[in-house]
């Protein structure tokens, strides 16, 4: 694991005091964030499960980010063979992007304003149609994005940093910098309704059906810190 430093302004730093031996931890295991405060290539986050062979999917998470020129990359999922599978990346003065196979669409998204924002993509692979959500609202669509190819298994899915090579590879200009929370996926394209429950915290909000945000799920690494976060509560 890496450093965890402390201070800050949120609620309190999470690991900053070690838990006693048989002590329950009662805080729910998926109010949390993940910062990265700095441009580095070494902190990051990995997701401990890979993802299923996927004919669609629906990646959602929020973000926090005043960071200029781009954010970076929030998340990257590389398999081998292939270390742009699935990658979100904002890099110098280009609009956010989704790449799938290495095939790219460009995102209406405009999150670096340093205010947190909701995203959402869904894709499928009959003609790679895709939605972009920000907010629990639709700002752009298309298709033809890697159309008829399956998300690939037995990859390496990282938080913070865009790969290279499977599970590293790293460059510090392309590190997302800002804070990220409540990161999910399934494994089908999820309604507009579903996303707006997501969106403005609905009793209804799902969970991921292929990965859920929770602390169990997640290795921190290189300094990047984790803090208490409740989504629309902390808003702004």
């Amino acid at each position: 694991m890496g450093l965890v430093l402390s201070g800050g302004g949120m609620e309190g730093c999470l690991d900053c005091v070690p838990s006693s031996p048989g002590q329950k931890d009662n805080r729910p295991g998926d109010k949390f964030q993940l910062t990265f405060p700095l441009r580095t290539n070494y902190m990051y986050a990995k997701v401990k499960k890979s993802l299923p062979e996927m004919y669609a999917f629906t990646v959602c998470m929020w973000l926090k980010s005043s960071a200029a020129p781009g954010v970076g990359t929030p998340f990257s999922y590389a398999v081998p063979g292939q270390a742009n599978e699935l990658v979100l990346i904002e890099w110098g003065n280009n609009p956010m992007e989704i790449l799938i196979n290495d095939k790219v669409a460009k995102l209406p998204f405009v999150i670096n304003d340093g205010k947190w924002h909701h995203i959402c993509i869904t894709w499928t692979t009959r003609d790679g149609v895709w939605e972009a959500y920000q907010d629990g609202t639709q700002g752009g669509n298309g298709e033809n994005l890697a159309p008829y190819h399956p998300i690939k298994p037995q990859g390496v899915l990282v938080l913070g940093q865009e790969q290279d090579t499977l599970g590293g590879g790293f460059d510090a200009t392309q590190a997302f910098v800002g804070e990220l929370a409540h990161f999910n996926i399934w494994d089908r394209k999820l309604t507009p309704g579903e996303v707006y429950n997501l969106a403005t915290c609905s009793t209804k909000a799902l969970s991921g059906n292929v990965i859920a945000w929770a602390e169990s799920h997640i290795e921190i690494y290189g300094g990047a810190t984790k803090w208490t976060f409740e989504a629309c509560r902390q808003i702004n």
